[in-house]
């Protein structure tokens, strides 16, 4: 009797061994398509950047990798000034301007017609806009 209760106890233990595993391995699966998702997929964003005496913009413009994204720069711009970008997967929208009288400095990420990052004044300095990318979600 004992030995006809094991055999039926390690049955079912290796029964519920392996739907776990394939239970954990269709999870693995849903997440590397997301990642995958996520580093393939492109978005738009929109810059704005509003204040007097600026100096210079930068902003990631959708060149380079999401690692080391190529830095763009538009020199004594008018405002308020606006630019819509294409990134790619998981890169984030960053603008970063730099001017002489940061008291009235404003910038902002927009995604979808919503605002995703905005800074002001001497933060808007110190570290500009940057969001993490929309589609990591």
């Amino acid at each position: 009797m004992k030995r006809t209760t094991r055999t039926a106890v390690s049955a079912f233990a290796v029964a519920a061994l392996a739907l776990g595993l394939g239970a954990c391995s269709e999870a693995a699966e849903k997440a590397a398509d997301q990642v995958d998702k996520s580093v393939t997929e492109s978005y738009e964003v929109t810059y704005e950047v509003t204040g007097t005496g600026i100096e210079s913009i930068d902003y990631h413009a959708g060149d380079g990798t999401a690692m080391a994204p190529k830095v763009e720069s538009e020199k004594k711009p008018t405002t308020p000034w606006k630019k819509t970008v294409k990134l790619k997967g998981i890169m984030p929208p960053a603008v970063m301007p730099v001017s002489l009288t940061p008291a009235d400095l404003t910038c902002k990420v927009i995604y979808q017609g919503k605002v995703i990052k905005e800074s002001k004044a001497e933060q808007a300095m110190a570290g500009g806009c940057v969001a993490v990318s929309p589609v990591v979600g």
